[in-house]
């Protein structure tokens, strides 16, 4: 039962697990939760190399199980081929774009809503659209200084899961998971690159922080998008 995680001191699992337990307990939440959710169960696949390690994990549960993509109009053109090839080789990852107009350079000058419509709306969209009970994320809590507060499975939004199967995961061992399966992953990580957004946004950082390179010299500096922080079910929104 996917209660049962609900209790679990996660600094304790961080440094208390090795790899092989680790990714035994992520295909046990991935089973768990597909068990309770069936088809509502969702991967969010953001083609960075932690999401990647979610969807190979999800497809060792089930084969049917199926994700989305939310893409922008920033993406690096390395993100879009290596999406592109994602999709050929599993097409029920559906994908999801806002195109609305917006001001030039809504980046620099008002990065939150930049993300908001581009990424926060169209994530929503695929909620709604796919009618999700249940979002499988590939959030961390070792990646920097934004992430260290979440759970393994939460409830943020009213009628609606997240699950965080890889939470307690550091990233060598993303890495580790990676080789051993001999997964694909996006090139631009052979560049020096740790963290992967839109390309104004994403710079090769160094230091102990993975997203210390997101948003730099804006008020965003190493922080969120918003999908992770804000609500995510349309009905809610609305009320």
């Amino acid at each position: 039962m996917l209660n049962d995680y609900l209790t679990e001191d996660i600094s304790s699992l961080v440094e208390g697990l090795n790899f092989a337990q680790k990714v035994e307990r992520s295909l046990d939440l991935i089973s768990e939760a597909y068990k309770e959710f069936g088809d509502q169960l969702v991967v969010a696949n953001s083609l960075g190399k932690d999401s990647v390690v979610v969807w190979h994990l999800a497809k060792q549960v089930s084969p049917d199980i199926r994700g989305f993509i939310v893409t922008t109009r920033y993406k690096p053109k390395e993100t879009v081929d290596f999406m592109n090839q994602q999709v050929r080789q599993y097409p029920e990852l559906k994908v999801f774009k806002n195109d609305i107009e917006m001001p030039d350079k809504l980046y620099q000058t008002e990065p939150d809503r930049c993300c908001d419509l581009l990424k926060v709306q169209p994530t929503r969209q695929a909620i709604e659209t796919m009618d999700v009970a249940c979002w499988v994320t590939g959030l961390r809590c070792t990646e920097g200084r934004t992430r260290t507060d979440f759970q393994e499975v939460e409830q943020r939004d009213p009628g609606l899961v997240k699950l965080n199967p890889i939470l307690i995961w550091y990233e060598r061992e993303i890495w580790q998971y990676l080789a051993l399966y001999q997964v694909p992953v996006n090139p631009l990580y052979a560049k020096g690159y740790r963290s992967l957004g839109c390309a104004p946004c994403s710079n090769i950082a160094l230091g102990a922080d993975e997203r210390a390179g997101r948003w730099i010299g804006t008020s965003k500096c190493g922080g969120e998008c918003g999908i992770h922080t804000r609500p995510l079910k349309e009905k809610q929104i609305a009320k």
